[in-house]
């Protein structure tokens, strides 16, 4: 056979009446199908209302299967787009094409799919198959017609549908520039319409999206905003198009999600927010999204994930519970088996439940909902946050055998285990076992930045400044955009009251690579502190503590508050602090040495 089309999947495969094919060749099996009102029926139940298959094409059909199982494709492909032809078949055209595509012949199916345009000229299907064909091909502008043609068949109100659907045949072609400018040029009747114009620019923005050409896909937007602010589709291109950048975006999507918008929309909206870590926001859409539809499932699973984040255990317990509750019953089992795998959803949901019973004390409650998942690949998982809940009972170095003896069957095996080794030993004090753990590691992954970071981090728990210093401008060497390094390391020479301007510049570095992260935004307010900015660091530290509730940005907004005599309002925060996490060190230690007590 020909030109093969390596990147091109096979299209699904449907019957083709080999059964009765068989039984046409038999002798006098032609008298008997006449005859027998059994086989009449089958026949009636396999073949399509307008079928034109007679004994003749039967015969070609058969002889087609035949050759092609013993990879006689060429011949097979032949006789099944001859039998297709006769009978005006969709499912023999469909057949052809497939067997072409089998023998790794492009041009052949495509061969089969224009006959099959041609013969049923009205078939939506055959145009589908044919667009696939050639765009897999990159025989852009010959999809030119096929496209306009199916989109001027379809009625006025089909449209909008159809335009997505077809646009997203093109997100497969290798030029996605070209792909976005054909679709604008086929869709040009329908740009300035208010009824389809929205779609029609969706579908061209989500395609300039693709190809990096954002500017050009925020216009599209905009067009398709301006016909139409309500619409799903342009409401969706919004969501992706989010960065932080865009105010305008912001007000479009504020008035869609006003109105009456569709539920997976606005899901998609609350993983773009948790994306770009606006977790408040994230958190108010969820929780719109599980009042207006309480059926909605994984919405109850997202906002007790971020409750859980915010330390809100008794609203994330309930909205968890709510989410199991929401699932079809077959999906719950409270006795697995080997045959009832947990669903991914309900493992999260059960790890976080756990979660919040282990910091309640509740251990037998955290350990039955770990018993309930059947996850192989959460073994690993499950096995940790047992580990941690040894740890909390006191039972550190049993904890550590039971992470010690986890299998590490890949490297993401190896590095969880690692992970978990370090946070049970920081948060048992065993600050040099951690620093050893590291050291052995990053012996045999010299240039593993995330094992350098961590390695950075545990040089300065020992009191190794300059050391750290040294490995976090070894990370930044290795990766320039590794954010977190430039954070630390201005921190720490803020912290240290240092370098000050630099400490500046690192962690201002950090924000242009995530502009919203809270825990970044809290060492820059420690820089303005620093600097003698009260004001200033004040104002970024409860923009941080509103977007991310932790115990450390609750210890430095406390003591902010406490040197601008605001002694209220630094008890309340530390206060707060406790709450999420009595037992931080950073808390523990700025309350004594301010007030001299917890």
């Amino acid at each position: 056979m020909a030109q093969a089309l390596d990147y091109y999947g096979r299209m699904s495969r449907i019957p083709y009446f080999m059964a009765l094919a068989l039984l046409a060749l038999a002798p006098g099996a032609q008298a008997q199908l006449a005859q027998a009102p059994l086989a009449g029926a089958v026949l009636a139940e396999t073949t399509p209302e307008r079928s034109a298959l007679n004994a003749s094409i039967f015969y070609q059909v058969t002889l087609a299967e035949l050759s092609f199982n013993n990879g006689d494709i060429g011949v097979a492909y032949s006789l099944m787009l001859h039998a297709a032809r006769e009978s005006n078949e969709a499912q023999l055209f469909q057949r052809a094409v497939d067997m072409a595509l089998s023998g790794r012949d492009a041009n052949a199916a495509v061969g089969a799919a224009k006959a099959w345009q041609q013969a049923l000229p009205q078939s939506q299907e055959a145009d589908r198959y044919l667009l696939q064909l050639l765009i897999g091909l990159n025989r852009l502008p010959d999809t030119l017609v096929p496209l306009q043609r199916s989109l001027a068949r379809a009625k006025p109100a089909e449209r909008s549908a159809l335009m997505t659907s077809l646009a997203r045949l093109y997100l497969r072609a290798s030029d996605k520039a070209a792909a976005a400018e054909l679709i604008e040029k086929a869709f040009t009747a329908e740009l300035g319409n208010r009824s389809n114009g929205p779609a029609a620019w969706a579908a061209i923005g989500n395609l300039r999206l693709v190809d990096g050409n954002r500017a050009a896909a925020l216009a599209a937007v905009r067009k398709g905003a301006a016909l139409g602010p309500l619409s799903d589709d342009v409401a969706s291109l919004a969501i992706n198009l989010l960065d932080g950048n865009a105010d305008d975006l912001d007000a479009l999507l504020s008035n869609y999600f006003a109105a009456a918008p569709l539920a997976n929309v606005r899901m998609g909206y609350v993983r773009k927010l948790i994306e770009l870590q606006r977790y408040p926001q994230a958190l108010v859409q969820a929780t719109e999204l599980t009042q207006s539809q309480p059926d909605f499932a994984d919405a109850w699973l997202v906002r007790g994930s971020i409750e859980f984040q915010n330390q809100e255990l008794r609203q994330a317990e309930g909205s968890l519970q709510r989410y199991l509750g929401a699932l079809p019953a077959s999906r719950t089992q409270e006795d697995p088996d080997e045959d009832n795998l947990t669903p991914r959803g309900m493992v999260q949901a059960y790890l976080l439940l756990s979660q919040i019973a282990e910091k309640q004390g509740d251990f037998l409650k955290a350990q039955s909902f770990l018993s309930r998942i059947n996850s192989p690949q959460d073994i690993t998982r499950v096995q940790i946050r047992r580990a941690m809940m040894f740890a909390k009972q006191g039972r550190l170095d049993e904890a550590l055998s039971l992470v010690r003896n986890l299998p590490e069957d890949d490297a993401d095996q190896v590095r969880t285990k690692l992970q978990a080794q370090l946070q049970l030993l920081r948060e048992g004090r065993r600050d040099d076992e951690a620093y050893a753990l590291l050291s052995q590691a990053n012996q045999k992954i010299p240039d593993d930045v995330d094992l350098l970071y961590e390695l950075a981090l545990s040089a300065e728990k020992l009191g190794r400044a300059d050391e750290m210093e040294k490995i976090l401008r070894r990370v930044i060497a290795l990766q320039a955009d590794y954010h977190a390094a430039y954070n630390a390391l201005g921190y720490s020479l803020a912290d240290r009251n240092q370098r000050l301007p630099e400490a500046r510049a690192l962690i201002e570095k950090a924000l242009s690579f995530a502009p919203n992260d809270p825990f970044i935004l809290d060492s820059l307010a420690w820089v303005e502190f620093r600097s003698g900015n009260k004001l200033e660091a004040v104002r970024i530290l409860r923009a941080a503590f509103a977007a991310r509730p932790d115990a450390e940005i609750a210890a430095h907004l406390g003591e902010v508050l406490w040197a601008m005599n605001m002694r209220e309002e630094a008890n309340a925060a530390w206060a707060k602090g406790l709450e999420l996490n009595r037992d931080n060190d950073a808390l523990k230690s700025t309350m004594i040495r301010l007030r001299g007590s917890l």
